[in-house]
């Protein structure tokens, strides 16, 4: 699990990396030699969501999102576990759908490319649809795990927290 939590990190992580390089080399290159780099805005387009649907793998899996607690912090354990198993049933209601009309959409995308380079866009989406996948996946091992009581806390790096889970500080 904490080989799939540190791919899913690095993975997201890249892709934020990627967008900042070519977003400052582009501005670097059309001030300093006006010129910008071929498919700099598609190719951070396409990097934007491969980084959401990463980023959402994870934030589901720690239960990191945003969140209003108003209730949440008012109720002893059973009841913040039995609001934190609602929820992320809920989560994974929307989560597998999506996952699955990425990929529909992966395999609609034919021959599109890139405006400049003509790379791919399935090359993109798919990358895209597996962090969709993997954000149904984490979802469903959230889930497992508040059902036996334990739950990831993002601030330990491990899963299997104890009772309390994510919203406890």
């Amino acid at each position: 699990m904490r080989r799939l939590l540190s791919a899913t990190e690095t993975l997201a992580a890249l892709s934020l990396l990627l967008i900042a390089l070519l977003t400052a080399g582009n501005v670097a290159l059309r001030y300093a030699f006006s010129m910008q780099i071929p498919d700099w805005f598609d190719g951070a387009r396409m990097l934007q969501g491969i980084a959401l649907f990463w980023g959402i793998a994870l934030a589901t899996y720690y239960g990191s999102h945003i969140a209003v607690d108003l209730v949440w912090e008012h109720l002893g354990p059973a009841g913040r576990r039995w609001i934190d198993l609602v929820a992320t049933t809920v989560t994974l209601a929307f989560l597998v759908p999506l996952a699955w009309m990425v990929w529909v959409k992966v395999g609609g995308t034919g021959t599109q490319g890139t405006m400049d380079l003509r790379l791919p866009l399935q090359w993109f989406y798919s990358a895209a649809a597996v962090g969709a996948c993997v954000a149904a996946v984490l979802a469903m091992v959230r889930l497992w795990q508040l059902w036996h009581g334990r739950a990831a806390d993002p601030g330990d790096g491990a899963a299997g927290s104890g009772p309390g889970g994510v919203h406890g500080s």
